[in-house]
């Protein structure tokens, strides 16, 4: 059983006892205790977007979500984790996603036509196991400035998959990473 216990929830963690599997968090210094603990800091851009100005208050790069140029810093552009990207989710496949908008937003920025309303597109597989795969995937549109969900585009693994199902999800995890990578055109390595 996962439980996520978020910070505005349950406070500002006090302290982590490795040996004893516990954390120490609020304002009451309640303590959580598990077989397995993930403590995740708080999250922002990078340094480099910091320092360069091109982060907000929100710890995040701001940017038109048609192109990706920086609100704050012209002719910049950010894609990815430290992107302000509205629904998308911060994964490799939503930053590939968005890199390829980018690059159309800059030819047709450099060639002095019309940007296109884009599309994106995100999947995320995870290998729980060796036959066991869950994915996640969905298709995002530009509508009113926000990336959003384009509904019944996607989806998740179904919480009652067969056997089968979950070790087909395996197969296409490893055949997503192979295509990412080639279209990335980068090598495997194994």
């Amino acid at each position: 059983m996962i439980t996520w216990h978020s910070k505005a929830d349950e406070g500002q963690i006090k302290a982590v006892d490795p040996k004893g599997m516990k954390v120490i968090a609020g304002e009451m210094d309640t303590e959580y205790s598990a077989d397995v603990i993930n403590i995740i800091p708080p999250q922002k851009a990078c340094k480099i977007a910091t320092d360069s100005g091109l982060a907000d208050d929100s710890g995040w790069c701001p940017v038109d979500k048609k192109t990706f140029e920086s609100t704050l810093q012209k002719e910049i552009y950010v894609i990815g984790d430290s992107s302000i990207a509205t629904k998308m989710p911060k994964s490799a496949y939503a930053a590939n996603s968005q890199g390829k908008v980018c690059a159309a937003a800059v030819v047709s920025a450099l060639k002095g036509e019309e940007i296109g309303t884009p599309s994106y597109v995100n999947t995320c597989y995870s290998i729980i196991g060796a036959d066991y795969g869950i994915s996640v995937a969905a298709v995002y549109r530009l509508k009113d400035g926000v990336i959003a969900p384009v509904e019944g585009s996607g989806g998740l693994s179904p919480a009652d998959a067969t056997a089968e199902q979950r070790k087909r999800e395996v197969a296409y995890a490893y055949s997503w990473f192979d295509n990412i990578i080639a279209d990335m055109g980068l090598s495997k390595t194994k």
